[in-house]
């Protein structure tokens, strides 16, 4: 029986670069990551006089005065059942630098802050500072610094 031969390639004369090892550049990485998301602040929001356990609490945190107020352009979004009396939430990885958040009580859990007229609030809502508004709330006036790594602050709800 005949034999074949099969022409091979010519053997690859250039030096393999040395292999690193890994598993410390992984660490490496895990560990930087892991102080980037540490490094994060955590602003820390009171929500006092909630009147009742209807629905669900809805806060909302803005980091521009174009956004403000406008809850599908939120930096952030927290929502915990209501529960009468005092509670408290968080808005945690925050980098360094002026925020106002906005608090609505969504008793009919419709996810949106209930208005008569158009401009009338028809549940509970508060806002950082706990401004005395009249008209439509400004950024400026509700704006608060956070730094890391915590804040806090405490937003009375008005029904």
């Amino acid at each position: 029986m005949p034999t074949e031969t099969i022409p091979q390639a010519p053997l690859d004369t250039r030096p393999t670069p040395p292999r690193l090892p890994i598993r410390p550049w992984l660490l490496a990485c895990m560990l930087a990551g892991g102080n980037a998301l540490a490094d994060g602040g955590k602003l820390i929001v009171e929500l006092q006089n909630v009147r009742d356990s209807a629905g669900n609490i809805r806060a909302s945190l803005y980091s521009e005065p174009d956004s403000f107020r406008k809850e599908d352009k939120a930096l952030k979004i927290v929502s915990l059942p209501a529960r009468p009396g005092t509670l408290t939430l968080s808005f945690d990885g925050l980098a360094p630098g002026r925020y106002a958040v906005m608090v609505y009580h969504d008793a009919n859990d419709d996810q949106k802050l209930n208005l008569r007229l158009g401009m009338f609030p028809t549940e509970g809502y508060g806002l950082s500072n706990n401004p005395k508004v009249m008209g439509p709330p400004r950024f400026d006036d509700s704006a608060i610094e956070v730094n890391a790594p915590e804040s806090r602050i405490a937003i009375r709800l008005t029904y």
